[in-house]
Parts: C-alpha cells; structure tokens; sequence
C-alpha cells in the first residue's frame, strides 16, 4: 500500500528569475506526477526552534514516496530541476508521512 507523504520546501529566492522559469512549469510538472500544492506562505518570524529561516514555504502533499521520486528523476524535467537549484539558496526539502493523527508516533516511542 503507497502511503501519501508531505515534502515540505523552506528556501530563500536567490535569483527571480531562475525561479520564475522553475514557478511557471513546477506547477503543472507536479500535478502530472501525483502532487499537490497544499500551501504557500512567506516567512513572518521565528516563534521557536534552531532552523535558520527562510524566506518561503511550500508544502507538497504527493500520493506516494513513489510518486516524489518520479518527479525529481524525470529525465524529462531534468532541467526544471536546475532552474530551481540556480533559483533558490538554503533548500530545505524534507518528506514527512501523512497521518490522520499522532496516535503511531506515540506507538514508535514505546
């Protein structure tokens, strides 16, 4: 059974206009290969924690671990990719699995 997991994206724009090209295809690339946008967001302050921040957020939600690898190793989108690596500093790509909620997080700590 493909559980569905979260990428969650923080990055700072290190050149607009490498990331408009990556912006203006990204969209339609994840969706054609089992993602969804769930949300945008521009960084307002650090509440807590040690991450230095970043100035954008974008939370992915993707059908499966197999469908996120299907997007990064797509020879063709190769290109995409680098128009996101030249656009963006500080990357931060983490993959989380969905939950309905917490309940096997306290299981793994028994």
């Amino acid at each position: 059974m493909s559980r569905a997991v979260y990428a969650l994206n923080l990055f700072n724009v290190a050149d607009k206009q490498e990331y408009l090209a990556y912006s203006r295809r990204s969209a339609v690339e994840v969706a054609r290969h089992g993602g969804r946008v769930v949300a945008l967001g521009k960084f307002r302050e650090a509440a807590v924690g040690d991450v230095a921040p970043r100035n954008v957020l974008i939370l992915v939600e993707w059908e499966s671990k197999q469908a996120f690898d299907g997007y990064i190793s797509d020879p063709a989108i190769a290109d995409l990719h680098g128009h996101r690596e030249a656009g963006t500093s500080q990357y931060v790509w983490h993959l989380f699995d969905k939950l309905e909620d917490l309940r096997p997080i306290f299981k793994s700590q028994a």
